[in-house]
């Protein structure tokens, strides 16, 4: 029985492995510990699909080290501890033993416990893969004594390529004559959400559905859509539509038009975006577009992330609805991103300015001597909590980036200033 188009393009090294640049790519720490077989315990933490297992695989085909393959699923303690009793033998005769533990979190607490003495002494490098938070799923004492690697998702522009590389290589359909159009191969990569093995077994399930004229296969949009969501198709047409979309759903939150901007939500959502994402944005927006007119804007969108990440789609997006249509009816104000762009814009040009030293630290004999901290006012010791210290560099003391806008809280903010600026004359003994 042939193996699953997935299987069969299993990257055979490096060369051959699509994404994870940022551990991959020439110079890269990951790359160089494979590259010179100087595998410590690690621990591989990443979405479905994205190449941890295969990871693992080439560096067992590199390494001059016993490797064992083991499942969380189908192995007990008996099973660990006779790997164990043999690694620890090897170990006796100048012999290492690399361990590689697929979905390392579905290990309870005492089967973890069991690898810990082990890696300890160094009977065995422990390389685990696991799609949940390994802070929360993987014992602590195991986890100090493991890097952990973060593989993101596969980009579109990477799904594509390795979907071109299965349609000429002769383990794919290379000895195939099949025809499908650039336009196709992207709705596939895009549809994958970046899961390589769920683009190539889309792209299998397509080739197979295809018409077959003349000894050559058609992939047709018709038998595409068998395969995928037609809205997928529609949702990232080259590319433009994802930015498109999101930036629908950004500028309709921002015109306080709930019905627009949950019905963006909605094409986003049930397009296969990644929910996550969708949360990430209107997190920013709370503080972009809302900011101190409704700091509670911020809390729900944080926790609109946080109900996405525990329980993820279809679930969460009620969640999302619920952030969205706040955003949309809260009061409106950009003045917080407003006194940051202007802060920036200072800070980028006075990079050399001191910091004053009224309000420096002055740990050691020698920087008091110098005069760090000297004339520092406690605020705590004063009647109003504030006193007359100037805190800007002198040539920026000044300066105002923060002015509140009229919506919400924020005139709130404004009568506070004043009292503030008031106070601060009071201190200096001006009328």
């Amino acid at each position: 029985m042939e193996l699953p188009l997935a299987a069969r393009m299993r990257p055979r090294d490096l060369d051959e492995y699509a994404g994870q640049k940022h551990l991959l790519g020439e110079g890269k720490i990951l790359r160089k510990l494979i590259e010179s077989d100087k595998i410590g315990s690690m621990i591989f933490w990443g979405p479905p699909g994205v190449g941890k297992t295969t990871l693992a695989r080439i560096i067992a085909g590199r390494t001059k080290a016993e490797f064992i393959d083991f499942s969380a699923v189908t192995s007990g303690i008996k099973e660990i501890k006779q790997v164990m009793e043999n690694a620890e033998k090897r170990r006796l005769f100048g012999e290492k033993t690399i361990l590689f533990v697929d979905e390392i979190h579905r290990f309870n607490k005492a089967q973890q416990d069991a690898f810990l003495p082990y890696v300890e002494k160094g009977s065995i490098i422990l390389i685990g893969a696991t799609t949940e938070n390994p802070s929360f799923e993987v014992n602590g004492a195991l986890l100090s004594r493991c890097k952990v690697f973060v593989l993101h998702e596969l980009l579109t522009e990477e799904i594509e390529e390795l979907l071109r590389r299965a349609l000429s290589d002769e383990r794919g359909f290379g000895k195939e004559n099949v025809v499908i159009s650039d336009d196709e191969i992207r709705a596939i990569a895009v549809f994958s959400n970046g899961d390589a093995r769920g683009a190539l077994s889309t792209l299998e399930m397509a080739v197979l559905n295809g018409e077959e004229r003349d000894s050559t296969v058609y992939v047709t949009k018709e038998s595409l859509e068998q395969c995928i969501s037609r809205k997928s198709l529609l949702y990232d047409k080259g590319g433009e539509e994802h930015y498109n979309i999101i930036s629908a759903l950004h500028k309709s939150m921002r015109n306080s038009d709930p019905d627009a901007a949950v019905y963006w939500l909605a094409r986003m959502l049930e397009a296969g975006e990644d929910p996550l994402y969708i949360a990430r944005r209107v997190t920013r927006f709370a503080s972009e577009d809302i900011g101190l007119a409704d700091p509670k804007a911020l809390q729900i969108a944080v926790a609109a992330y946080q109900a996405c990440h525990f329980i993820g789609m279809p679930e969460c997006s009620v969640h999302l609805t619920e952030a969205v249509i706040y955003m949309s009816l809260a009061p409106k104000s950009n003045a917080v991103d407003v006194a940051y762009m202007r802060a920036k814009s200072d800070a980028l040009n006075t990079t050399a300015e001191p910091v004053p030293n009224v309000i420096r630290n002055a740990p050691t004999r020698l920087m008091k001597e110098l005069g760090y901290g000297k004339g520092y006012k406690f605020a705590h010791d004063y009647e109003d909590k504030v006193t007359d210290m100037v805190c800007l560099p002198d040539s920026l003391k000044d300066r105002v980036y923060y002015t509140p806008g009229k919506e919400g809280l924020e005139p709130r903010f404004q009568l506070r200033i004043e009292e503030i600026k008031e106070l601060k004359r009071k201190a200096k003994g001006e009328k």
